[in-house]
């Protein structure tokens, strides 16, 4: 396979700095994770985003035990630790929410979302390794906004007002069709209906690509909470990306 490792480096640094440039008028905290988290991404991006594969999965944005603690997407700690097995570093926003520091590693919250969907990559790839031959898992947004509040409400990209919400995904655009032509895959798979419709603005299925989506994880999905890991398998095995059983 053709390394493109390099490239992919480089223009996420780009990418880290596009988004920090923006400036948003919300009453709420932005987490950056490909800043402070960098070592950890890079980590991520060495070990599972090095070369083509058949299929990119696409999420939304940090969740807040996830991605926002460590820099890794759907980054449900134990997953990143016991499948992913990356350590690095990790710093800390410039301010953080008092309801929502950033501990690494060290995080005792579990994230739903990545803690399904990583469990499913592990229960059918006998390794890392084996699974990013075939598959790479990234976000459409690098940020997390979380409101000023005690709970610390998660605020999602498509919430922003239209004029800096549009501005953001300019960049993320950009930066997804850039991922795509280097990693070259030919599913296309959003894990919720958001990122279908991101991947469905930046691509063709006239190119080449299969598009999809799969049920997004989260609890907060209901469709997610009963069944979703023989849900989403089957999606796979209908997409043509898995084979059945």
């Amino acid at each position: 396979m053709q390394n493109c490792l390099q490239e992919i480096v480089q223009r996420t640094k780009l990418f880290a700095w596009q988004v920090e440039q923006l400036r948003f008028s919300g009453d709420f905290y932005i987490y950056n994770p490909l800043q402070y988290a960098w070592e950890m991404h890079e980590a991520y991006i060495r070990a599972y985003l090095s070369h083509p594969v058949k299929t990119l999965l696409l999420g939304m944005n940090p969740g807040p035990f996830g991605m926002a603690q460590n820099g890794i997407p759907f980054g449900e700690v134990d997953a990143v630790k016991q499948f992913l097995k990356l350590d690095e570093p990790i710093q800390k926003p410039t301010i953080e929410h008092p309801s929502r520091p950033v501990l690494g590693l060290s995080v005792q919250r579990s994230e739903v979302s990545g803690k399904r969907l990583w469990a499913l990559m592990a229960e059918h790839y006998e390794s890392a390794d084996v699974f990013s031959q075939e598959m790479a898992i990234t976000n459409y947004c690098p940020l997390a906004f979380m409101e000023r509040t005690k709970h610390a409400k998660n605020i999602t990209p498509d919430k922003l007002p239209k004029g800096e919400r549009m501005a953001l995904e300019t960049i993320c655009d950009r930066y997804l069709l850039d991922m795509i032509l280097l990693l070259k895959p030919t599913y296309l798979i959003g894990v919720g209906k958001y990122a279908l419709k991101k991947l469905q603005q930046v691509v063709f299925e006239d190119d080449g690509y299969i598009l999809g989506s799969l049920i997004h994880p989260s609890p907060a999905n209901p469709q997610a909470n009963k069944n979703w890991k023989e849900k989403t398998q089957q999606q796979l095995i209908t997409l043509g990306i898995w084979k059945d059983a």
